[in-house]
């Protein structure tokens, strides 16, 4: 058996700084270390899961996903995926210095696998809380030369770890692009990973930061990337494609109206007047037309639920303009005033149209010959010589340019 050939690359990696000065210093610092990774095929990998200013909605939604599941990930049973170590405040069975250890190691380039950054929540200014003493958001403490303890702030870790993950992944729209707590008036100057690391950053192997957005996002969005990404880093597949802002193209290419269970009401101008209604949301506050997100065709958990399918409005949460660029919510949007009134032209002709030709689709041919609807559940209304001619003219259409006999004289039987 020939000699298996562990190939090498070098990453970009800060010395480790485990003062308090670096709370203050909030963009992170020039990659200067270098130092060798070796690669080859996986059976483990890390997962550091850093909490910044959030809910915990995500961690909620990732940990509902099926396809994959987190168990299924965490217990290495994917075939060719290898298994992943989950370092998770709130899921973590460790607590305190047990926990924080493998963080300090990631940190040191002493771990025994790769690991993957991920963050949940948006990434404060630091900075600001200082100024008081405080701080915004933090993961665990650090002694200080004077023997008083100092929680290290969430952006600290990101700084430390970003520089040796082999991926960095932001979850949900706070993480990825701010948020609710980077809305307008917010005092804590958040921003988004993206902004945070800029654009320049590049993981250990040469990847920028990942983003898979929503308030909270499908579980399944997650999970799925988290898996390719893996399979990408085992050498047993392509990168995934990703958009412009580094999104999932494969899940957020499509608009939420380009597969909503409500757009053929848009298309045929029927319009919801209030919250409840069946028909299309769009002049009770839905921005599904402009939003890119696959809520409507993934569903929120195991392919079930998801806002228009359950009466709900689109909002906006994937997008990078949320929140202030949607609200006031519930508003109806300034642009459908062209759009819906445009589609109520042109729907109001399709609807009738296709009213007419659904009650002749809604016949058996021998119906028509007999002129009598055997059903014992209630009158079918026969329809007008008018209608009868339309839809003549209609199977004359549908029959043109073969031998086919469409209608109530293709058969004699």
């Amino acid at each position: 058996m020939p000699e298996e050939t562990i190939s090498t690359v070098t990453i970009s990696s800060e010395p480790s700084a485990r003062s308090s000065t670096t709370a203050n210093n909030q963009q992170p610092q020039p990659q200067s270390e270098r130092k060798p990774l070796n690669l080859g095929p996986l059976t483990e990998i890390h997962a550091f899961w850093i909490a910044g200013m959030s809910c915990d909605g995500c961690s909620i939604a990732a940990v509902g996903a099926t396809n994959p599941s987190v168990e299924s990930l965490l217990l290495g049973i994917v075939p060719g995926m290898p298994k992943l170590i989950l370092h998770h405040p709130v899921l973590a069975v460790e607590a305190g210095d047990a926990f924080v250890h493998p963080f300090y190691l990631a940190e040191e380039g002493k771990l025994d696998a790769p690991y993957v950054l991920i963050l949940e929540g948006s990434i404060p200014d630091e900075r600001i809380a200082a100024k008081t003493g405080g701080y915004w958001s933090a993961c665990g403490v650090e002694v200080r030369e004077d023997g008083t303890h100092r929680p290290i702030p969430s952006a600290e870790w990101v700084k430390r770890l970003a520089p040796g993950a082999a991926a960095v992944i932001a979850i949900g729209t706070c993480a990825t692009w701010g948020g609710v707590p980077a809305a307008a008036g917010n005092a804590t100057g958040a921003m988004g990973l993206m902004d945070f690391l800029g654009r320049d950053y590049r993981s250990a192997f040469g990847l920028p930061v990942i983003n898979i957005p929503g308030c909270s996002p499908v579980g399944d969005n997650f999970t799925e990337t988290v898996a390719a990404i893996l399979l990408f880093l085992q050498g047993l597949g392509p990168l995934p494609e990703f958009d412009e802002l580094g999104r999932p193209a494969w899940l957020f290419r499509e608009t939420v109206h380009t597969h909503c269970v409500r757009a053929g009401f848009y298309e045929e101008g029927t319009f919801a007047e209030n919250y409840g209604d069946k028909e299309c949301l769009v002049e009770v506050g839905c921005w599904g037309p402009v939003v890119q997100c696959n809520i409507t065709s993934r569903g929120a958990i195991n392919h079930m639920g998801g806002c228009m399918n359950t009466g709900g409005i689109c909002i906006g949460c994937t997008m990078p303009g949320f929140p202030d660029r949607f609200a006031p919510f519930y508003k109806r949007p300034p642009g459908s005033l062209l759009s819906t009134n445009t589609s109520r032209l042109t729907g109001a002709l399709i609807r009738r149209l296709r009213r007419t030709t659904l009650a002749f689709q809604n016949r058996e041919t021998r119906w028509d010959r007999e002129g009598n609807v055997p059903s014992g559940w209630g009158a079918v209304q026969e329809p007008s010589k008018l209608k009868a001619a339309m839809h003549f003219l209609y199977e004359k259409m549908q029959a043109r340019g073969t031998r086919a006999k469409i209608g109530s004289k293709s058969s004699n039987n």
